[in-house]
Parts: structure tokens; sequence; C-alpha cells
């Protein structure tokens, strides 16, 4: 008997190994600069140097995923500390991508140690799912006294570009903030393809793209809101700001990544010389 191509497909991905990956990152304040002290790798992740565009203060990181996209049964992860007084900025090269997964989960973890009076930017590409996948994805920031964490994540569920959409598979989304032992921001949520809450107006509104920015470990001034408030809006996206005890959210919904990442970028911008004294000076790769 013989097997139709999807069924063989679907075999052959069941019998692919998953491919493990793991980035340890470490960086240190000497003097005046940032260094990147501890860079370790094993399987698919990689930076491969240490850059400065601002100056010495700010180290700035590219994470590379060399395969180009996830699979089903791939798990990466990624461990960053940032020690006293030190300040790194980690973006990526470009888009994430998650592929179906023929039933079998993927799963991605950041965890992030960030020490007195040092900052962390985690500023990636978006992300995309891909109609089939089964991923996780984890974050968990652990904040000392007077240090700093500000990130974002841009989701696009599905190809929009090509006008798929996500009408199988799922998604388990968990992040947590904490500083000093203490709970910051705990948030858990479950994306499952052709849901009807995908296009409930109490759900993602229809919208393939959602993205989240979160500035973290200090007390929001109003001057912060006010000016990411005033961000103007592309036409169909649909955006709000928000203070909490010690975090700063901002969140956008959209059409397409194009328009939810300008809006995130130009946040950013604004709040950057606010909240972390310093001019935003956008990575050359993102104008690439």
């Amino acid at each position: 008997m013989r097997l139709a191509s999807g069924a063989v497909r679907a075999i052959e991905e069941a019998a692919r190994p998953g491919w493990p990956g793991r980035l340890t990152l470490g960086f240190e304040r000497r003097g005046e600069r940032t260094l990147l002290a501890r860079c370790e790798h094993f399987g698919p992740l990689r930076v491969q140097k240490a850059l400065y565009p601002e100056g010495p203060a700010v180290c700035q990181a590219i994470v590379l995923h060399p395969p180009g996209g996830i699979a089903g049964g791939d798990s990466l992860e990624v461990v960053l500390t940032a020690a006293a007084g030190a300040h790194a900025q980690l973006t990526t090269p470009g888009a994430g991508k998650w592929y179906r997964s023929g039933g079998r989960r993927a799963r991605q973890s950041l965890h992030v140690r960030v020490d007195e009076q040092a900052i962390v930017e985690w500023l990636p590409q978006e992300t995309i799912v891909f109609d089939g996948a089964e991923a996780e994805l984890e974050t968990r920031v652990e904040l000392a006294a007077g240090a700093l964490y500000c990130g974002w994540d841009i989701l696009c569920l599905g190809r929009t570009a090509c006008g798929e959409r996500y009408t199988h598979g799922g998604l388990d989304l968990a992040t947590r903030i904490e500083q000093a032992g203490r709970p910051l921001w705990i948030e858990r949520g479950g994306l499952r393809g052709g849901s009807p809450w995908l296009a409930a107006t109490a759900g993602l509104g229809g919208l393939p793209v959602s993205g989240t920015l979160l500035l973290a470990g200090r007390p929001v001034e109003p001057e912060w809101l006010a000016a990411c408030r005033a961000v103007p809006l592309a036409a169909g996206l649909r955006a709000g700001v928000t203070a909490l005890p010690g975090v700063l959210v901002a969140r956008c919904l959209g059409p397409a990544a194009e328009p939810a990442r300008a809006w995130l970028v130009e946040v950013w911008q604004r709040l950057r010389p606010l909240a972390l004294a310093r001019v935003a000076v956008p990575p050359r790769l993102w104008s690439t």
C-alpha cells in the first residue's frame, strides 16, 4: 500500500530528532565599558561578536539562529546575565520562524538576570508562527534592586504576507518578571489555531499580529506615559499604554508586522531617553 505524500511527510517529520540549542551570555561593566565576558553556545545558537554602535557603555549582541526556523521537537534556551552596572542590548538579524510541526511541540525559553543598576534590552525582530505550528515560548526575568529590563515581542500568527492564517496548531506563552523576589508581571496565554477567540472582539479582533513592550524595574513616571501615548497609529493598528507598579506596558494589534514593529520602535525611541537616559539608536539590522 502506498501512502499519500502528505502522510509520508508527516511520518518523516515525526521521526526527525529535535535540535536542541543553548546560548549562555554574561555581560560585565569594567570601567566605562560593558563587555561580553561570557559567551557559551551549544547547538544552533550563536553570537558572533560584541558591537558598540553607541559607544563603550552599551554592548550590543546579535543573537543568531543559523537554521533560520524552528521545527517540531526543537528546543532553544537563552540564558543572559548582566552584572552590576552593565548595559546589554540584544536583537536578532531577522524574523524568527516557527514551522508547521507535524504534531510535535517546539520550545524556546529566555532567562534573564539583571543585577544592581544594570540594564538589559531584549529587542528581537518579529516571530512568525506558521499555520500548524505547535510551540511554547517562555520568558523569565529576575531583577535586582535598581535594575531595569526593557523587552518586546512581536507575534505574527500565520504568514500574513501570503495571506496565511493560523487555522490549526497551538501556541503557549508564559512571561514572569520579578524584582528582589517580588512579582511585577505574570502572564500566561494559550492560542489555538482556528479558535473563535482569535476573531472575537474581546480577543484578537481578527488581527493576526500582536506586539507587547514591557519596561520593568522602576516606577513609571507620568511623562513616560504621555510620550508613549503620543505615538501616532497607522491605519488598522490598535494600541494602548498602561502603567502598573514598577511596569510600563505598551501593546498593539495590527494587520501586519510592519506597522506593529514601527509603532513599537517609535515607543522605544521616545521612552529610552526618559527611562534609560540614553538617546535611542536603532540597530542597523532593523533597516536592512
